[in-house]
């Protein structure tokens, strides 16, 4: 599906190099956590898993949220890539290669055998809480209570209320209903929230935690990367009426925009361009 925007409060600019720089960051810090040592059955495929597994643009939002609210790169590097070592670990499970399923997900290229590939990412979520555990800042009082407060965010974002939730429904849904339900908007909108909308949510939220900002800019961020996460779980759904998932997407592109009419003032056309995908 191809994505337009017609609201006249929205301008799209090309902050790649921007988005690039933060992506250059992550993987910079991923290669220097995860080094393939023994036991190189564990190590290996999860340097492999953390570097083929196609990527999200929510470690890049987490990044952009905690540099709009005052913060520097360095402080949600590491969150960021938490993140996408979480969005691996989920990615991985969601496309093993199971023969039972009646809609299987697209096919893609598996490195390892199933059940390498199925017990591997149990060990990169533990791994990715690590990551956030060994950050160390002794200039900010409180940033012991800004890293659980992190923990606690991705844990539950991909929890049975997050994007567990959205997977299992979907699957239930693909095995019980068939393809009438299948273009259901309220499914499509239910799994769009809770797998990339949560996601998105979470990426925002952790920036602008570790990012020192307030309560108000917490919640309006999340907001922000709940629509933004949605507007991209949308343009990867290939089934629905058309007309009906672009007003959708045009609806929560609003939203997304009026959430950051809370930071005026400030750099936010970088962040503002992940609506339409860095």
């Amino acid at each position: 599906m191809t994505i337009t925007m017609s609201s006249q409060n929205f301008q799209h600019h090309d902050h790649s190099s921007y988005f690039a720089s933060i992506t250059k960051d992550i993987e910079a810090h991923l290669k220097q956590s995860i080094i393939v040592k023994p036991p190189f059955t564990v190590y290996e495929p999860m340097y492999n898993l953390a570097f083929t597994t196609p990527p999200t643009s929510a470690p890049l939002l987490c990044v952009a949220a905690c540099e709009l609210v005052g913060g520097h790169r360095r402080q949600a590097v590491a969150a960021a890539s938490s993140l996408h070592l979480m969005h691996v670990a989920s990615f991985t499970h969601e496309h093993l290669p199971l023969t039972d399923r009646s809609n299987p997900n697209p096919m893609i290229h598996h490195a390892y055998n199933p059940n390498i590939e199925l017990l591997i990412p149990d060990a990169i979520v533990p791994f990715g809480c690590e990551l956030l555990t060994r950050l160390d800042n002794p200039i900010e009082d409180d940033h012991a209570d800004r890293v659980l407060k992190v923990i606690v965010e991705i844990t539950r974002a991909f929890g049975s209320q997050g994007i567990i939730d959205g997977q299992f429904h979907e699957k239930v849904v693909n095995r019980s209903n068939g393809e009438e339900e299948n273009n259901n908007a309220d499914w499509i909108d239910y799994t769009c929230r809770k797998k990339e909308g949560k996601l998105y949510a979470c990426a925002a939220t952790c920036g602008a935690i570790l990012g020192g900002a307030n309560e108000e800019e917490e919640e309006k961020l999340s907001k922000f990367g709940l629509y933004v996460g949605m507007i991209q779980g949308y343009s990867k759904i290939g089934r629905g009426k058309e007309e009906e998932r672009l007003k959708r997407v045009e609806e929560l592109t609003k939203l997304a925009i009026k959430e950051l009419e809370h930071f005026k003032g400030r750099r936010v056309e970088e962040i503002s361009s992940i609506i339409l995908g860095p």
